[in-house]
């Protein structure tokens, strides 16, 4: 015995999945969005741990050389 094909349609609007999240295209679409955005969020931390990691020393030097009175950069680097 075969199986008669629906008379039913297909339902329109968009599709739902169970846990109330889209489906299908917008799915993936959110998916990679999602990715991109941990992408780059974790090169930027990155980046910035690099800049402070080597940018610090040379901004407090950059900026004891601003001050008054104006010390000598043999002054600065000494830990005394």
């Amino acid at each position: 015995m075969a199986s008669r094909p629906s008379l039913r349609g297909k339902p329109k609007g968009k599709v739902v999945r169970k846990d109330g999240g889209p489906a299908g295209e917008d799915a993936t679409t959110a998916a990679t969005a999602v990715r991109l955005v941990k992408e780059w969020t974790t090169w930027t931390m990155k980046t910035a741990k690099v800049a402070a990691h080597y940018g610090f020393i040379p901004l407090i030097i950059v900026i004891g050389m601003n001050s008054e009175p104006k010390p000598s950069i043999s002054q600065l680097l000494s830990p005394v």
